[in-house]
């Protein structure tokens, strides 16, 4: 009874990754007239990210299922904690208008129950947390880069809003949606893997059919909220931006790393920012953004994740106790800044409005 709740968690685990993540890749294209329909755009990310899972996503279930932690602690109540805690982070985070990384919080999710048993990989883990920092910071150097040829070209004339680049913008989102199935596939399946309910094969198979399921079902929302904000990037800027955070964890997942596509995506649209207005970008709130998904997305399922091994499996009650407190410390703190970031924008527009 438990496998088959643990498996229900991560199905549906998958299909709000597709929703929310996996949808969002032609976000872009479809914003930009690229693909006239909402269900063009959804099929065609629904085939990208489940043909990235099957042929791509092998190596990064590896990781989750056994790369951070000794396979042998990985039982079905440990997996079905996992998904909790993973899952819990993304809708308290949602209550509280933040949006999280599926990767850092799995990963972190996976953490917090190494950290319980005191069995933790720390090598692997410090390997997964430095590519955290420097892909996002190479996707910002090549989009600040090609960026600025990219604006010279466009200042002079010389790049026009040709059909070559409505194609090309269609495959860039398309490549996108293939490398978020590589990567976010493990996030769902990679613990039922580790627990041994399933093989690889099956895991990647049945996670990437939830995944492009999702994407086809709830993802219509996502795809309608990203096209009307990327409106405002022309064709070549958003084939760029796809082509970049595309690659780059496109690359990644081959090696096994599990990287947050969230965070690559933002910093490319920051290094394009910089290439057109120069460094008063940094002083935009996506960066402050993007630094509180960094910190908050893998602390705080680590943290619901130690507390309930702490309470259903080892039942220390002074960690419970501790952990607790953190739990709903940060919860405050969050919803504090939270606050006061709606204030400082309320006041700011009043100024606006003077």
């Amino acid at each position: 009874m438990l496998e088959y709740f643990a498996i229900a968690i991560s199905l549906f685990f998958a299909m709000n990754i597709g929703a929310s993540g996996a949808a969002a890749s032609m976000g872009v294209a479809y914003g930009a007239g690229a693909i006239k329909k909402a269900w063009q755009a959804l099929l065609l990310c629904a085939i990208g990210v489940y043909s990235g899972a099957v042929l791509g996503g092998g190596e990064v279930v590896k990781t989750i299922s056994s790369g951070i932690m000794p396979q042998d602690y990985i039982t079905v109540k440990v997996v079905i904690i996992i998904l909790i805690s993973a899952t819990s982070s993304l809708f308290f985070a949602n209550l509280l208008g933040i949006p999280l990384s599926t990767s850092e919080v799995t990963v972190g999710a996976v953490v917090g129950v190494g950290i319980a048993y005191k069995v933790l990989f720390v090598r692997s883990l410090l390997v997964i947390i430095s590519f955290w920092i420097i892909v996002p910071l190479v996707a910002f150097v090549i989009a600040l880069v090609f960026g600025k040829l990219l604006y010279k070209l466009q200042n002079r004339g010389l790049l026009k809003d040709r059909p070559i680049l409505t194609v090309l913008l269609v495959l860039a989102g398309f490549f996108e949606a293939f490398s978020a199935g590589m990567n976010n596939v493990a996030n769902a399946v990679g613990p039922l893997v580790g627990a041994g309910m399933m093989d690889v094969t099956m895991g990647i198979v049945l996670g990437g059919a939830f995944v492009a399921l999702g994407a086809m079902l709830l993802g219509k929302r996502v795809l309608e909220t990203n096209g009307k904000k990327i409106v405002r990037f022309q064709k070549a800027e958003g084939i760029l931006i796809s082509s970049t955070g595309a690659l780059l964890v496109g690359v990644s997942s081959l090696f096994g790393l599990p990287v947050p596509l969230t965070q690559v995506t933002s910093s490319s649209i920051i290094g394009m920012g910089m290439a057109k207005n120069g460094k008063q970008i940094f002083h935009q709130h996506i960066v402050k953004k993007i630094i509180r998904i960094w910190i908050v997305s893998p602390i705080f399922s680590l943290a619901i994740s130690y507390f309930l091994v702490q309470l259903f499996l080892e039942k220390d009650l002074y960690a419970i106790i501790l952990i607790g407190t953190i739990i709903v410390g940060t919860l405050g703190v969050i919803s504090l800044m939270r606050t006061m970031r709606e204030e400082e924008q309320s006041i700011y527009d009043a100024g606006e409005g003077i």
